[in-house]
């Protein structure tokens, strides 16, 4: 009986490590590894979340599916990422550059699509830092002349 559970185990370990896709996406300060396995319905798993728990409105889960819509793809794929730093909107749109890069992998003849819409492009944009002797990054503080 327990040499059955193990085997059991054991085959839900082999099912789950099929081969996979892998691609790295950045956006500011946030950073999405995603793999993509092949599978017969599109699912999520986002830092072990499902989409609509982890991307709770609607503009962020469609920022978070664009690149399988605009890549035109039929094949239906298990996503499974570890998202971590930045803001959430900025950890969708690295969500986004991830899974083109891992579809590039899959398929390198996607790569005219996805390169026409910009999903291929890391975003480099960042807050810039704070100087010394200014309020902000550019604001000075108020000047009197007397």
């Amino acid at each position: 009986m327990i040499k059955d559970t193990v085997k059991k185990e054991v085959a839900e370990v082999a099912v789950d490590s099929k081969k996979y896709f892998q691609g790295i996406g950045r956006r500011k300060t946030s950073t999405a590894s995603v793999r993509i396995y092949p599978s017969t319905k599109t699912l999520y798993a986002i830092n072990e979340k499902d989409l609509p728990v982890y991307f709770p409105t609607a503009e962020l889960q469609l920022i978070a599916q664009d690149a399988f819509t605009k890549a035109k793809i039929a094949a239906k794929f298990k996503v499974s990422a570890m998202i971590s730093g930045g803001g959430i909107h900025s950890q969708a749109e690295a969500l986004r550059h991830g899974i083109a890069r891992a579809l590039l992998v899959y398929d390198s003849e996607l790569r005219k699509n996805l390169k026409k819409v910009g999903f291929l492009k890391r975003d480099p944009r960042a807050k810039e830092r704070r100087k010394f002797g200014l309020k902000k990054a550019r604001k000075s503080p108020q000047w009197s002349k007397r």
